[in-house]
């Protein structure tokens, strides 16, 4: 049941397309012109007042969001940090038991 089976007939029975021809292209060499001179830019206008302005209302609301993504952040690490401390303690645990018990069975004997 877990053997390998060998493929009767290894060669492909669908159907075969035969190989592309590749047909050659003339190679043309180009004379190198003078490059055309680059175009003159003028810097851009500076804007009279700040891109993005904030109103009282608009801070406070950042702040608070902000903080909640803080604290949820900090509760989702705290959680896996305690799982992770948690798992060890328990994997300590398990082993001092099955330590205590082969030690038990070996002075039996």
């Amino acid at each position: 049941m877990l053997r390998p089976k060998i493929p009767a007939m290894p060669q492909p029975t669908g159907l075969v397309t035969p190989p592309a021809v590749i047909e050659p292209t003339a190679v043309i060499h180009h004379t190198p012109q003078a490059p055309a001179p680059a175009p003159v830019v003028s810097p851009a206008p500076v804007p009279a007042r700040p891109a993005v302005q904030l109103t009282p209302g608009a801070v406070i609301a950042l702040v608070g969001s902000g903080t909640a993504v803080v604290l949820v952040v900090g509760a989702v690490l705290v959680s896996m940090l305690l799982a992770v401390a948690i798992t060890g303690a328990s994997i300590a645990i398990c082993a001092l038991v099955i330590r205590s018990l082969i030690n038990a069975d070996t002075k039996r004997r």
